[in-house]
C-alpha cells in the first residue's frame, strides 16, 4: 500500500485554514460568550460579593453642581418691571451615598435598602465662589405660601358655588323657571319675562353663596397683609437676601417669634409636611432646597439583583411597598395607575449590562417623581473606554398634553398663571405641585426649548443645550455610568395675587430660582481599575482573536502562493557524468 505524502506546503496552507477557523470561532463565539457570563457574574448582587460592596457604597462620590438666579433688578419687578437674572455658580458639592440594606427576598432576586446622602462642599472645584456669596434669590417659601393660600381660597369658593348651583338646580321651582326661561329666550314678546327670572336665580345665588367682595373674607385678607410682615421677616419684595449656603442647606429663618393669627399661619405652615421646611430649634421655621436630602433617607426602595436575568439589575420594583406613584392624575374610575405614576428603571447610580446601538432606557428620579427615558445617541470614548451615549427626548417636558396621550402630568393646580386652555403648561415646563406639595415648576436650565410665552417673562437667560442638556455615557457591556448628569431648573411663577398688597404690581413672570447638575465623572482610579478588569482583558481576546485569524489566513495564503509558484516552474534534468 501506497503512502499519499501532502507536500510540505499544502500541509502549512491547511494548518493556516484550521488556524483562521480558530480564530475566529474564538472571537465571534468563544470569546463573547465568556465574556458575557463574566459580566453577568460581576453585575449580580449577591451578599458579600465584590458588587455588592459596590452597590452599598458607591466607589467614588457624585458630582452635585447648583446654579444660582441671582436678581439683579429686585425693587424694579416689584413695580411690574420684567425680571433680570444673573447665573451664578457653580457651587461645587461632593455627593456621597451610601445604602442601609434592610434585607433580601427569599429568592434572592431583590433588595430592599434606604439610601443616605451627605453633600459636602468642594471648595477648590467651586472657586472662585463660596458658599458665604450673598445672593438676591426667589423668596420660595412666601411666594409659595401666598399661592397656596391663593388656591385654596378659590377651591373653597369655588366648590361653595358648585354646592350651591348643584341645590338650585335640584329645586323643583327653579327647575320650571330655567325650562320657562329657555322656551321664551330670544322671543321679543316675553323679554321681560325672561329678566325676571334670572334676576330671581340670580338673586337666590346672591342670597346663599360667598362671593370674593365678601366682607368676612376682605377682613382676613387685611389680616393677612398685616401678619406677612411677622412671619417673612418684613419682607420689602418677593425677593430675599441671604447667603448660598442658607438658601441651600443651613436654611433661610422666618416665623421668629410670630403672636396671634401669624403664629397660628406660622403653626400651618410647620404641620403642612413640606420637605423644604424644617422647624428650628428655638421654634423659628427654616427654607432650604436641600438640607431634606442631606444625611438619612426615608423612601424604602426595593430594586432587581439581577439574579436569572442580568438585563434588569437595579430596576426598581417597589418605592415605600408600592409598585405606582401615587402622584399623578389617575384614569377616571381611578381603578388603573396612569402612565405618569409608573416607576420604571433605575435610580441612574448604574444602568443594565449589555447595551446595543438604538436602544432606550429608563432612570426614576425621586426628586421629579417621575420615570425619564434616555434615548441612544452615538458612540463616545471616555478616557479610552468606549461607550454609548443617551439623552433625553421630546417626551420629557415638551411633549406634554392631551395631544400625546400623557395629559396625566397636566394637574391644573395653578390659577392665573401662564397655561393652556386645557390646564397643561406650554412646551418647555411642567407643574410639580402634586410632587413637592408646592407650586414649583420644571424646565430644563435656562428654559431650553420652552416655549416663548415663558423666555420673554424673564431677561438674562442663556440657553445652550451642550451644558443644559441632560445626557450620561454609559459602559455598553457592564452598564457602568462613564460621564454625564442629570439637569433641571426649578422655577416658580411670580405673579399678582387679589388683594396681598407686596404682590400688586407684579407682572406674570416665570421665575428661575436654580439649575442642578447631579452627575459623575469617572474619576482615574476607577477608569485605572475598570480598564484593569475589563477593557485590558477584551483588548487582549481582542488580539488573540485577530491574530489567529488574519495570522492563519496570512499562512495559508503564503504557503498556497509558494506551492503554486514552484509547481509550475519546469524540472531541472540533471545528466550523470559517465564512468570511467
Amino acid at each position: 500500500m501506497y503512502k499519499v505524502a501532502l507536500p510540505w506546503p499544502l500541509l502549512g496552507s491547511l494548518a493556516g485554514i484550521l488556524l483562521s477557523i480558530l480564530g475566529a470561532y474564538c472571537g465571534w463565539f468563544l470569546f463573547p460568550d465568556m465574556v458575557h457570563k463574566r459580566v453577568e457574574e460581576s453585575v449580580v448582587i449577591t451578599d458579600g460579593s465584590e458588587q455588592y460592596q459596590r452597590f452599598v457604597e458607591l466607589p467614588q462620590p457624585l458630582t452635585f453642581k447648583v446654579y444660582i438666579f441671582n436678581v439683579t433688578n429686585p425693587m424694579k419687578v416689584q413695580q411690574g418691571a420684567i425680571p433680570i437674572v444673573q447665573e451664578v455658580g457653580p457651587y461645587v458639592y461632593k455627593q456621597y451615598r451610601k445604602k442601609r440594606v434592610k434585607h433580601f427576598s427569599r429568592d434572592g432576586s431583590k433588595i430592599s435598602f434606604i439610601q443616605d446622602q451627605l453633600y459636602l462642599f468642594d471648595q477648590e472645584a467651586s472657586s472662585p465662589y463660596r458658599e458665604s456669596d450673598n445672593i438676591v434669590a426667589l423668596n420660595m417659601h412666601m411666594n409659595a405660601f401666598l399661592q397656596v393660600f391663593e388656591r385654596e381660597i378659590t377651591d373653597i369658593l369655588q366648590g361653595f358655588a358648585n354646592r350651591i348651583n348643584h341645590r338650585l338646580n335640584r329645586t323643583p321651582g327653579v327647575r320650571v323657571l330655567k325650562r320657562l326661561m329657555d322656551r321664551i329666550r330670544g322671543k321679543q314678546p316675553f323679554n321681560w319675562v325672561q329678566n325676571i327670572v334670572e334676576t330671581l336665580i340670580n338673586s337666590a345665588k346672591s342670597v346663599l353663596q360667598i362671593g370674593e367682595n365678601d366682607p368676612g373674607l376682605a377682613i382676613l385678607l387685611v389680616h393677612l397683609n398685616a401678619n406677612i410682615k411677622a412671619i417673612f421677616n418684613d419682607p420689602k419684595s418677593m425677593f430675599v437676601s441671604t447667603s448660598v449656603k442658607e438658601y441651600l442647606f443651613d436654611g433661610v429663618r422666618f416665623c421668629i417669634n410670630p403672636q396671634g393669627l401669624a403664629k397660628a399661619i406660622c403653626n400651618q405652615i410647620k404641620e403642612g409636611g413640606s420637605k423644604t421646611i424644617r422647624e428650628l430649634k428655638d421654634g423659628s421655621l427654616a427654607f432650604s432646597f436641600f438640607n431634606h436630602k442631606n444625611g438619612t433617607g426615608r423612601e424604602v426602595y426595593e430594586v432587581h439583583t439581577g439574579k436569572d436575568d442580568a438585563m434588569r439589575v437595579l430596576e426598581i420594583q417597589k418605592l415605600d411597598d408600592n409598585h405606582h406613584l401615587q402622584v399623578w392624575l389617575n384614569t377616571t374610575d381611578n381603578v388603573e395607575s396612569s402612565m405618569c405614576n409608573q416607576i420604571n428603571g433605575t435610580d441612574a447610580s448604574s444602568y443594565p449590562p449589555f447595551r446595543k446601538k438604538g436602544d432606550s432606557m429608563y432612570i426614576f428620579s425621586a426628586d421629579i417623581c417621575r420615570s425619564v427615558q434616555l434615548f441612544y445617541q452615538k458612540e463616545v470614548k471616555y478616557k479610552g473606554i468606549p461607550g454609548f451615549r443617551y439623552s433625553i427626548g421630546e417626551n420629557f417636558i415638551n411633549d406634554i398634553g392631551p395631544e400625546h396621550d400623557n395629559d396625566c402630568f397636566c394637574v391644573d393646580k395653578l390659577t392665573n398663571v401662564i397655561k393652556r386652555k386645557n390646564g397643561c403648561l406650554y412646551t418647555g415646563a411642567m407643574d410639580l405641585t402634586n410632587c413637592l406639595d408646592a407650586p414649583v415648576i420644571l424646565t430644563l436650565p435656562h428654559m431650553l426649548g420652552a416655549s416663548n410665552e415663558y423666555t420673554k417673562t424673564i431677561k438674562g437667560l442663556k440657553p445652550d443645550a451642550k451644558i443644559h442638556q441632560t445626557f450620561v455615557d454609559v459602559q455598553y457591556l457592564t452598564g457602568t455610568p462613564l460621564q454625564g448628569g442629570k439637569r433641571v431648573q426649578f422655577n416658580m411663577f411670580l405673579k399678582s395675587i387679589n388683594r396681598i398688597t407686596i404682590t400688586e404690581n407684579l407682572t406674570t413672570a416665570l421665575m428661575p430660582a436654580i439649575w442642578v447638575d447631579e452627575g459623575i465623572q469617572l474619576n482615574d482610579e476607577m477608569v485605572a481599575f475598570f480598564k484593569k478588569r475589563l477593557i485590558n482583558t477584551l483588548q487582549t481576546l481582542s488580539i488573540v482573536h485577530w491574530a489567529a485569524f488574519l495570522g492563519g489566513f496570512g499562512v495559508a495564503a503564503i504557503c498556497l502562493i509558494y506551492y503554486v509558484v514552484h509547481r509550475r516552474q519546469p524540472a531541472v534534468v540533471v545528466a550523470e557524468a559517465p564512468l570511467k
